[in-house]
């Protein structure tokens, strides 16, 4: 999402591949606006201006606004373009999120133990820091073409230990206000009775459009739901298939 995916990334509207006249006209329109706003802003490529869009349903105004806002976000809380591993050693030390495979779709999987997460460790900045660490990461390992990423999130063993509300909620608007878009599908698999609970004060949270993406699994249906998205080859060990678990920080 910084420097280096916009170095990376086609700049003009007429490379956002599917785009129709009218969404490639408010994507040079909302570009214009925005770039007055703020000139960092010129750094920046269509992609990114594309997916704001899209997250507000193609109006500009509110595109705009959620744009600018990520961009004084971005200034202020990743000052040096990245977030060091030095900065999040704690989250690290968790061994909590991995990354390998693609679906049939090319997006990457990411996977995520939520039992692996202790929220007195290292604290809620330290874990905004750790979330911005991951997404930067998954962006900047996307395919070529690709902008979405596929998430398992493992609640298996999940208790009050690991019952973070606070991380949740923030991770969730980072997600959705910093790095639109970018989310093609989540699974939660292996759900306890418990999680219910924590995930009824989360939900107001979580905008429609990601809601729509989220999927609980039942245990019974977990390897028909996987393989129907992700074949075997791609898939981690532990749910059937060939690949090992590569820490988020090695992949």
């Amino acid at each position: 999402m910084g420097s280096k995916e916009a170095a990376e990334a086609p700049k003009s509207a007429d490379n956002c591949t599917g785009s129709d006249e009218t969404e490639r006209s408010k994507v040079g329109l909302m570009r214009s606006f925005v770039e007055k706003e703020d000139p960092s802003a010129k750094e920046e490529d269509d992609l990114m201006i594309r997916r704001f869009l899209r997250a507000r349903d193609l109006n500009i105004e509110e595109a705009s606004a959620l744009f600018l806002k990520y961009l004084n976000w971005r200034h202020s809380f990743v000052p040096s373009c990245s977030i060091s591993e030095s900065e999040i050693q704690d989250q690290l030390s968790q061994n909590k999120l991995f990354m390998q495979g693609l679906d049939k779709k090319g997006r990457p999987i990411v996977i995520v133990f939520s039992a692996k997460h202790f929220p007195k460790k290292g604290g809620t900045d330290e874990f905004k820091r750790y979330v911005v660490y991951c997404l930067d990461r998954i962006c900047s390992r996307m395919p070529q073409g690709q902008e979405k990423f596929v998430g398992i999130a493992d609640v298996n063993g999940w208790g009050y230990a690991n019952c973070d509300i606070r991380g949740y909620i923030a991770a969730l608007s980072i997600l959705q206000d910093c790095y639109p878009e970018r989310l093609g599908k989540l699974f939660l698999i292996h759900v306890p009775y418990l999680f219910l609970k924590a995930w009824k004060i989360v939900y107001p949270f979580i905008d429609k459009k990601t809601r729509e993406k989220i999927i609980f699994v039942e245990t019974k249906k977990l390897m028909s739901t996987l393989v129907d998205e992700i074949n075997e080859s791609q898939l981690p060990e532990i749910y059937g298939g060939k690949l090992q678990l590569v820490p988020i920080q090695d992949s």
